[in-house]
Parts: C-alpha cells; structure tokens; sequence
C-alpha cells in the first residue's frame, strides 16, 4: 500500500473514532486513562526492550548525547507517563460545559457549550512520552487523535501506542481514538498536514525548522510556536533584591526551554546598581554575555553583541543584555524582536506594570515573576500539548480547554421570530 493511501484511511478512521469520542462520556474517558496508565506500568518490560532498539539504531546513527537522553525510557520516566494520565483523568472535563446563559428580549436563552476539536494531527520529535501525553490530552477533550512521532522512536511510540489501545478498549472506546502513523516515510507528514477532510487542527512540536515546514505546507489550521525569544525588562523603578532573584533564575533554572528568558533588557537609571552584580551571578554559573556597548562598558567581561543576538534563541547558557532608556524603548524593543512567547517586567511602579501589561503583545506577560512560570501545569491547566504564539483560538499553554470549541447553544419553548 502506498503512503498515500495509508494515510487516507488513518484519516478516515479517525474521523469516524472522532464521532464516538465526542458522545463519550467522562466516566469512559477517565476510565481510559486510568486502564493506559495500568497497561503502561504493567508493560514496563516491553516498553524499555523497544526503547533499546531505538536507543542502538540512535547510537549507530551518531546521535548526540542530548537526542539520545530525550529519547531513552526507564522505570522512572515510565512511571512518570502514567503519572501524567493518571493527573489528566482527574482533570475537569471540558467538554459539554455550558457558559454565559442570557436571556434575550424575544424570550429565548442564548449561551455557549464546549465541543471538542475533531481530530487533532500532532508531529513530534524524539520524545517518547509525548506520546502518551498527547494521546490523553486529546482523549480527554474528547478528540481523535493521529500521532506522527520522529523515526528515531519508531519502537518505542508503537509500544506505548499498543497501551494506549488496551486502554481505549478497556474502557469501551473505539481504538482508531489514538492512531500512530506506523510509516517512518517522510511523505506521511505532507499527507496529514493537507488532509482537511479528515484533520481539524495540526500540532507540531520539535524545532523551528519541524514548525516552519508544517506551518508553510499545511492546509489545516496550525496550532504553533517557532521559538521562544523571551524578555525580562529590569525597570528604574525595581526592587533590586527582585530583579536579581527573577533575572537570574529566567535565564539560569533550565536553559533549553521555551520559556527560559533570551534578552535582558535593562532600564539606564538601574542598570549601574543591578549589572556587577547580575553580571558576576551569570558568571559563576557559566553563562555568556553578549552586551551593547553600555554593558560591555559596565561588565568587561561581556562579549559585543551583533545584530542577529537580539533575535536569538539560544536554548544555551548565553544571554543579550541591552541597556534601555526607558519603558517605552524597552516594549520597542520587544515589538520588534520578540517572538510573542512571554515577557516580564520588574518594577515597584502599578501604572508603568499596566502599560506593560496592556502593550506588549505576547502570549503571556508577567509582573515581577520569572519567564519559567509559562507553563500549563503551572497556570493550573493540568498539563498542555504546547505553548501556542497564535492570535486565534488558542493563546499561552494549551491545556484541554485549548483543545476545544465552542458552539452557540439557544433554549427556546415554541419561540418563533416575529
């Protein structure tokens, strides 16, 4: 069978599964996740054996060390997976909610109910546990889903992918609800991404060049980020004990993350207080400064920033540091280098914290708090299958209730219009 025609009835079976999981009730969804997050402990075993097939092909491909870490499978990281569905089977359900119920002069009641999505398409790279976490995210929010890891995980996505299936059966819901695209042939993504007959929406996770591609070729709507330049904006008007706790950890408690800030901007009227002693923060702890030439007069150490640093996501111990003049040259700043990830402002001033606030245009922005805080699990969404940098639909961490719609529902008695 050829690739196109492979995913031709992946799709159509899908969409059918869709149908099913959209009438599930949240009873079988948890009952699901709960019968998966058995099957995966009990299939430890299986699961680590298919994992070291994809961990010696990994090696023999010349995989780095960070690909072949991201990739590997153990007792801990198992046990963690079914942690993560046991925590979303205890989530709200979304799904059938009713909001904003109005009446209306011409006597009949207005409202919103939320429905699911259909099926979601996600592509993904190296990590195995995505699997399971976007096949419950989805599960729950009551979508079909088609999950498209990368050729490096063959093994270990279809062993999870077969406790995802037992759970599904378990609970009386259709298997085809979580499929695995079984095929490591490149042509399967152009497929999925195009098939707008059977696939609602398109999730892509893995490097801006993975983003990129999907979010050029794809005809069905994408749900996205291509990078994560964030920005902490030190302000003249900070607590300098503040700045320093939430400038470092922003740039130093992960460094490979989305959300880890990128650029430190920094106030002129500060920036001789809080910049020694930053600077030598950063230092001890190995990160590069790349400055403008006011930091790199106040820190000699500090390398000469070049254009393309304002721009960069590092995903490294390396920070751009820019003195501003003020607020309003840092929001320039963010508005024209900023990828619309998340910022943070630093500053004892309410009415400069709500002009930040309310002008820069991010998906999330933050007064007094570091940039790492940008996550579903920390804003109380359980979990998320991504941060979304999108305008429409879904914006920040997309939990479940990203994962949904919303339809006009209207309760009437005979009501006719006149």
């Amino acid at each position: 069978m050829d690739v196109k025609q492979y995913m031709q009835q992946v799709g159509q079976k899908a969409r059918a599964a869709a149908r099913a999981m959209a009438r599930a009730d949240t009873h079988a969804k948890n009952a699901a996740l709960s019968a998966m997050a058995d099957a995966l402990i009990a299939g430890e075993a299986a699961l680590i054996a298919a994992n070291q097939k994809d961990l010696h092909a990994g090696k023999a491909q010349g995989l780095d060390a960070a690909m072949l870490d991201r990739l590997a499978l153990d007792s801990a990281r198992i046990a963690a997976m079914a942690e993560g569905l046991r925590q979303i089977a205890a989530l709200p359900d979304p799904v059938g909610q009713i909001a904003d119920m109005n009446y209306r002069p011409s006597g009949i009641q207005v409202g919103k109910m939320r429905v699911p999505l259909g099926v979601i398409g996600i592509i993904y790279e190296s990590r195995p546990n995505v699997t399971a976490d976007a096949a419950a995210l989805c599960l729950k929010s009551g979508n079909a889903a088609i999950l498209r890891g990368g050729s490096e995980a063959l093994h270990s996505n279809q062993a999870i992918a077969a406790c995802v299936r037992a759970g599904l059966e378990r609970a009386g819901l259709p298997a085809d609800a979580v499929q695995v695209v079984e095929t490591t042939d490149r042509t399967a993504v152009g497929e999925l991404i195009t098939m707008s007959q059977y696939v609602d929406v398109i999730v892509p996770r893995g490097g801006k060049s993975l983003v990129e591609r999907i979010s050029n070729e794809a005809r069905v709507p994408v749900i996205k980020h291509l990078h994560g330049v964030c920005h902490v904006y030190i302000d003249d008007k900070a607590d300098v004990e503040k700045a320093l706790r939430i400038a470092f950890n922003a740039k130093t408690h992960r460094y490979g993350v989305c959300n880890a800030m990128e650029t430190l901007l920094v106030a002129e009227g500060i920036a001789e207080r809080v910049l020694p002693e930053l600077g030598a923060m950063y230092r001890e702890k190995g990160v590069e400064l790349r400055g403008c030439p006011t930091t790199c007069r106040l820190l000699s150490y500090a390398i000469p920033a070049t254009a393309e640093d304002w721009d960069a996501e590092y995903l490294a111990p390396i920070l751009a540091v820019r003195v501003v003049k003020d607020l309003d040259e840092a929001m320039e700043h963010i508005y024209r280098h900023g990828s619309g990830h998340t910022e943070a402002i630093v500053t004892e001033d309410l009415t400069r914290a709500r002009r930040f606030l309310a002008e820069v245009d991010s998906s999330s922005v933050m007064v007094n708090a570091s940039t790492r805080f940008a996550d579903g699990f920390e804003y109380g969404l359980g979990a998320e299958i991504g941060i979304s940098t999108d305008k429409i639909h879904a914006r920040g961490p997309v939990g479940l209730e990203g994962l949904t719609s919303q339809k006009y529902i209207v309760l009437g008695d005979g009501h006719i219009r006149h």
